[in-house]
């Protein structure tokens, strides 16, 4: 499945949105994937994640278990982890950190891929990361459907897109003025637990 295949499941889902968007880590964009409305398609949602999974093992070879930063991770890690054959589990955020919770727990040594659904700048990404290390996982690289920095994002490990494509993010003191014009808003869901 290549970037446009990718892009063009988003558009036929009316999720690739234009406007004034605030993203989760506080950047301002003029495009939003809506990645709910693609999730929320049982076919097209496996469509997506059965290609990552054969990306993953293509790329980082197999793995134990897959781990997602809840809430927007949660649909793709568990139904790529159907497709890697292995078990979905998820972080969720805890006095202001991810912590595994629910009974979910890592064996030491377990080949662990982080699978998460967007990747803008990477925090989210990280994060999850440093909750898996911290329980003792090995995490062998990352995976994601769409990577919307382009490459420029840094995870810390190898990162897995089964999508790529550069769109543009501004600092809010950096919001270019026909942005600004625009209304904005805010469909993140970093700031829900805030």
């Amino acid at each position: 499945m290549t970037s446009e295949d990718v892009l063009a499941e988003f558009r036929s889902a009316g999720a690739l949105r234009e406007g004034h968007f605030v993203m989760s880590a506080g950047q301002h964009s003029p495009i939003f994937l809506q990645k709910n409305l693609v999730f929320m398609d049982a076919k097209r949602c496996e469509r997506l994640c059965k290609a990552l999974a054969e990306k993953i093992t293509a790329e980082l070879g197999p793995v134990d278990v897959a781990v997602s930063p809840a809430v927007g991770g949660i649909i793709p890690g568990y139904e790529t982890a159907r497709h890697l054959g292995v078990n979905s589990i998820y972080v969720e955020r805890e006095a202001g950190g991810f912590k595994f919770r629910r009974g979910f727990h890592l064996e030491p040594g377990q080949r662990v891929v982080m699978v998460e659904d967007i990747v803008t700048t990477g925090l989210s990404s990280r994060e999850c990361i440093a909750a898996i290390r911290e329980a003792g996982g090995n995490v062998v690289g990352a995976a994601c459907i769409v990577d919307r920095s382009g490459g420029a994002a840094d995870v810390g490990v190898p990162l897995v897109a089964l999508a790529s494509l550069k769109v543009p993010a501004y600092e809010p003191d950096a919001v270019p003025p026909e942005l600004a014009a625009i209304p904005i808003e805010d469909p993140g869901s970093r700031r829900l637990s805030k």
